[in-house]
């Protein structure tokens, strides 16, 4: 079951921040999602703008005896995009799975935040997955279908205790996006659905201590432990494995749906 063997995957956002050495704590969600689909079969056609994380993440995959090619781009600038889609055909053929993984959050509100920085937020975080859309869907119309899988965020369901509402709305957006363009590919044998992660322990989160607790790491971390009824963060691979299942034969019958991967942290109150 859940085995992709014979099939692309095109994923963005994937570069590793750091050694995984076996500890998925270490392990930032697009490392964990590239590691794992090709531990199923597919081959992968990896996409991050920085060329050192990237090429962690490419001899993690080819240790583990998988398929990964790999291309620098940034997919919020249009023609990277065209040349990146180019690239993978050009490697392994049209892709069979999309995974849009890039994202990041920036904090302000309408009062504070520059219209740069709002405009920012949504070219990373919504345009980039319209613009892989654009030129991944009519070759998996061509080709007899596929899977798109967007990496949301719970940020885009409820209020989760920081000021970032670019970010948020341009996740909630995602969604949207994910699902009408579902609906409307339905027929065509193209799945698009969402894994939207809750509180997840990557090394991302030293960053956002940074920026939304004075550098505090350990007081945000264990804030953000005690904020999940599971009493803890989840794991990068948690949202692989949720990637992996929406990937494959076995969600045939699956789209337009989100599939959250929180703990159960969006059914308390903030």
């Amino acid at each position: 079951m859940l085995r992709l063997d014979g099939k692309t995957a095109f994923i963005t956002g994937c570069g590793a921040s750091g050694p995984a050495e076996g500890d998925d704590v270490l392990l930032a969600n697009g490392q964990a999602i590239a590691l794992t689909l090709a531990a199923e079969g597919a081959r992968i056609f990896g996409i991050d703008r920085n060329p050192e994380a990237l090429a962690r993440t490419a001899a993690q995959v080819r240790d583990a005896g998988g398929t990964m090619q790999t291309l620098v781009a940034d997919v919020t600038d249009p023609a990277a995009v065209v040349e990146a889609v180019a690239s993978c055909v050009a490697a392994f053929g049209a892709p069979n799975i999309l995974v849009n993984n890039v994202g990041q959050s920036e904090p302000g509100d309408p009062g504070s935040m520059s219209l740069e920085v709002w405009n920012a937020q949504f070219r990373l975080n919504l345009d980039s997955a319209f613009l892989t859309c654009h030129e991944i869907l009519p070759l998996m119309e061509a080709a007899g279908g596929g899977s798109v899988i967007n990496i949301s965020s719970i940020a885009g369901l409820r209020y989760i205790g920081k000021p970032q509402v670019a970010y948020a709305a341009a996740k909630a957006a995602l969604m949207q996006m994910t699902k009408t363009t579902a609906v409307i590919y339905a027929d065509r044998g193209i799945r698009l659905n969402c894994v939207v992660p809750g509180l997840i322990a990557t090394p991302l989160v030293r960053r956002l201590a940074d920026k939304y607790a004075g550098g505090d790491y350990e007081g945000f971390t264990a804030h953000r432990d005690a904020q999940v009824p599971m009493g803890r963060m989840g794991r990068a691979r948690d949202v692989a494995h949720a990637v992996r299942f929406l990937a494959s034969d076995e969600s045939r019958y699956i789209t337009a749906q989100c599939l959250t991967v929180d703990g159960g942290i969006t059914e308390t109150t903030p």
